[in-house]
């Protein structure tokens, strides 16, 4: 049997390992655009922070696909798909055949067409660990270096706190009016903006780039503001191109519980798919490293013939600034629990008698167990919601369920 993945991040080790669970003497080849070892992408921040090294983001050993017997193609893209005759066609000339395939590209960064972006001499995206480097580079060339970051998502906020010593000033912009708009509301996201500002980091919110001229940025609104170096961070898009024709694609491909796309024979997984959110009934992208492994893992035991399902994903978020933890999980849809005092916050949403969603900031220590609540749809009345809303523990639960919950 010929396996074929291409994508080298958490769902192609993924599907390798869940191939491997069942075949242990079928073909394994990986074919990645990138020259790395597989690596953890959210750890690009820490690594200019100085809180890893290199050899510390590897996602995982050294012998990973000796051990695995996996053929790694590095540094080669793939240029087409051809599902009749099961080939796939390289940018080295070269053909490879399939007898299964996974498409595990992830995302890429989206750059809105800016007037006068090619006239910025320093300018980067920061969403692998080669825009790590060049951002390096950048800094380095710059004494006491202005940096203006476009994007108050996630991505752009955890690239300001990975230059953050590095660099004398570092503004973000965004269009939307708070930051992280995506996965806080109003009052959450001043909590964070706040502490985000006692470090220095400045913000322009509701306020977009009409132009760049060189190292000035000119907005909307007329005023301008110069900078060394530019950090495109607006947001992503997941790398569906290969599949287009071939598989159902809508924002990203569509794949079932299984990660079977509507091709027969081909997989994906992780960022570049968009799959059911429990906690909503929609299907959705949600690009997170958790879900893509488990999906990568489900798509390797299913083209080896074996049997295995992932119907509980949730959009879900877990991340920290300068020392400032926050999860999120979920929408927030319904009633409301809320405990807001000074920086720690916690919003609860429930409705039909299920959690549908939560954002806790500062204190997050037992998020597990609401997490839990909206992936397996608990009934909230066969619990103690009023205890688990302020004091979330598994003595909240019956016996019989803590016993399962414990194992």
């Amino acid at each position: 049997m010929k396996y074929v993945i291409i994508g080298n991040s958490a769902a192609g080790v993924g599907a390798v390992e869940g191939i491997r669970q069942i075949d242990k003497q079928g073909e394994i080849t990986i074919i990645t655009n990138e020259t790395h070892h597989t690596y953890s992408r959210p750890l690009i921040s820490y690594l200019l922070l100085g809180k890893v090294t290199e050899e510390k983001m590897r996602y995982r050993g050294d012998n990973f696909y000796s051990d695995n017997n996996v053929s790694l193609l590095s540094g080669i893209t793939v240029t087409a798909i051809d599902a009749a005759s099961k080939q796939i066609s390289l940018s080295n000339n070269n053909k490879i055949p399939y007898d299964k395939l996974l498409l595990a590209a992830g995302s890429s960064p989206f750059v809105p067409p800016f007037e006068g972006l090619d006239t910025v001499k320093e300018k980067v995206t920061f969403m692998s660990l080669d825009d790590a480097h060049k951002l390096d580079e950048a800094i380095a060339k710059k004494s006491g270096a202005k940096v203006l970051i476009i994007g108050a998502g996630l991505i752009g906020l955890k690239c300001a706190e990975g230059i953050s010593k590095k660099v004398s000033k570092i503004t973000v912009a965004d269009l939307a009016p708070r930051i992280l708009s995506s996965i806080l509301d109003e009052d959450g996201a001043k909590i964070v903006q706040n502490h985000l500002e006692q470090k220095e980091i400045e913000f322009k919110l509701a306020s977009s780039v009409k132009k760049f001229d060189g190292s000035s940025a000119i907005f909307e609104s007329g005023e301008t503001l110069s900078f060394d170096i530019l950090v495109l961070a607006v947001g992503v898009r997941p790398n569906t191109a290969l599949l287009k024709d071939i598989a159902n694609i809508d924002r990203g491909i569509i794949v079932n519980a299984k990660s079977e796309t509507s091709a027969k024979d081909i997989y994906a997984a992780g960022d570049c798919t968009q799959a059911l959110d429990v906690s909503s009934g929609q299907n959705k992208i949600m690009a997170l490293l958790p879900n893509a492994y488990i999906q990568g893992e489900c798509a390797g035991i299913n083209m080896a013939s074996g049997d295995k399902s992932f119907e509980k994903a949730i959009p879900m978020n877990a991340i920290g600034f300068f020392g400032l933890h926050m999860i999120t999980a979920g929408n927030y849809t319904g009633d409301v629990f809320l405990k807001s005092e000074g920086a720690i916050y916690k919003k609860l949403f429930y409705s039909d008698n299920k959690l549908n969603g939560y954002i806790l900031i500062g204190e997050v220590e037992k998020a597990g167990i609401y997490t839990s609540l909206i992936r397996e749809r608990t009934p909230l009345d066969s619990i103690d919601f009023a205890l688990v809303c302020e004091k979330p523990g598994l003595m909240a639960f019956t016996k019989e369920d803590r016993k399962i919950k414990l194992g």
